[in-house]
């Protein structure tokens, strides 16, 4: 019988502290709700043979860097036996109002302000904690799999009849042409139940940022809190709840188009954004969930693969060289009016640095390591990728998988920026440029052909 275990804790700083997201410093000035990390364990085998594990962490966070990774499976691992701690990976929901861990990004905060190596140490001393509660609480267990609808995602890329596009873009400009992608409003869920067939916690994975409030100056969870407060409201207190991004670099909550009318009814129903977004979510799991015990299995195939995929980086061209090198020198001699002006022209000079250090490397390191996890549950895929990853690459896989349902989960470790399509490269603006592009569209579909290729070896009679 397949072992799930799951554990919850807090993450909320316990001090103001420089909160991730923008290209300016936000200190933040009080807890609107508190940041949540999750962890599901689960072990199980195929047809009797040895079994395979995973443990799954979702983290209300912006990203997640590869060295808070590597930290926690560190920790975790002295403690744990019997774990395979390269089975354990963590993705962020990319909330902008969680705080940041890496130093350097964004000039030193004022005096009172924690630090980013101080989070960091808490977040990788209490999800370690967490993770080895999760392991060592495995409990007979079974699941189900259910697929539903919930609009929550769309794609802010307006492009215009010359070709360009714009993240946010105006769409009552004359020059409008249209949005530039499709929208993804699938929620891929799995049920867990312990011995008792009573329900124990959920994983709710669909294709949007949690980014609502993404400018505020407030630690917050974004609509995930409003999402497992009504959740639980409905169906128990005690219900763990773990949120997955799916692909949806070029997606977010907000409308482009509607988005008067959205806001009407909203004023009209008196709900938040937020609220919104979490009666959609509740509603299809209030749909889905009266089937869901008589489908559940106890003994599913559980099967993680873990491979390194060669990547080919987006080179950075002579052009763009010198275009890093023109904006540094330009920004280097600027003498900003107020703190916001000085920490933006810190972060945008880090990018140039960024870009004219990548020009230097690429030759001798043309590619990236990709650590890419591939688990079948069942007939569920559940398939990971560090980057802000455009929705196409997550349908393309999604399109050819042969797995019944497949959960794809962005920002897992080593976050790397976006990942555009061709299409979004050549009309440009945010997300879209060698400065928030690590690796470009032709490593993305390297990706999606390592992804589609190892889900069908997990359903290759012969690899069970």
């Amino acid at each position: 019988m397949m072992q799930v275990g799951w554990a919850s804790v807090d993450i909320t700083p316990p001090r103001p502290v420089v909160l991730q997201g923008q290209f300016y410093t936000r200190v933040s000035e009080r807890v609107n709700d508190p940041l949540t990390a999750t962890a599901l364990a689960i072990e199980g085998s195929a047809d009797g043979e040895a079994t395979d594990q995973a443990v799954m962490v979702s983290c209300d966070r912006v990203n997640i860097p590869g060295f808070i990774q590597e930290r926690v499976r560190e920790v975790a691992g002295r403690r744990l036996a019997g774990f395979d701690v390269g089975k354990l990976f963590l993705n962020a929901t990319h909330t902008h109002t969680a705080p940041q861990v890496s130093e350097g990004s964004y000039p030193p905060p004022g005096q009172g302000v924690m630090t980013a190596t101080e989070y960091a140490d808490l977040l990788v001393e209490r999800v370690a904690d967490m993770v080895v509660q999760a392991w060592e609480g495995r409990r007979p267990g079974g699941v189900t799999w259910a697929f539903g609808q919930a609009v929550v995602g769309h794609n802010r890329r307006a492009v215009y009849f010359d070709g360009s596009a714009k993240m946010y873009g105006d769409t009552d400009d004359e020059q409008f042409d249209c949005i530039e992608g499709y929208e993804d409003h699938s929620l891929n869920v799995l049920f867990f139940w312990d011995e008792e067939q009573r329900l124990t916690g959920t994983v709710l994975n669909l294709a949007c940022p949690s980014q609502v409030t993404e400018n505020a100056y407030y630690v917050s969870a974004d609509f995930w809190h409003e999402v497992r407060t009504e959740v639980r409201r409905r169906h128990g207190d005690g219900l763990f709840i773990l949120p997955q991004c799916a692909p949806a670099g070029d997606q977010s909550p907000h409308f482009l188009i509607g988005k008067k009318e959205e806001a009407y009814m909203r004023e009209r129903l008196a709900l938040t954004e937020r609220e919104v977004i979490a009666q959609e979510i509740a509603n299809a799991v209030d749909e889905l969930l009266p089937s869901a015990r008589d489908h559940m299995q106890t003994d599913p195939v559980v099967r993680h693969v873990v491979r390194t995929v060669a990547l080919p980086v987006r080179m950075v061209t002579d052009v763009e060289l010198a275009a890093a090198e023109e904006e540094l020198e330009r920004r280097g001699a600027l003498e900003p009016e107020s703190e916001k002006d000085a920490s933006l022209n810190f972060v945008h000079m880090g990018r140039c640095r960024g870009v004219i250090e990548r020009h230097g490397q690429q030759k001798s390191q043309p590619t990236y390591p990709l650590e890419l996890h591939v688990l079948r549950l069942g007939e569920v895929a559940i398939a990971t990728n560090p980057f802000e990853l455009f929705l196409d690459f997550g349908i393309r896989i999604k399109a050819r998988s042969k797995a019944l349902q497949t959960f794809l989960v962005q920002l897992v470790g080593d976050s790397r920026g976006y990942l555009p399509t061709a299409k979004a490269v050549a009309a440009r603006s945010y997300g879209a440029e060698v400065a928030s592009n690590h690796v470009g569209p032709e490593g993305g579909q390297v990706l999606v052909e390592a992804t589609v290729e190892e889900i069908a070896r997990l359903w290759r009679t012969d690899s069970l």
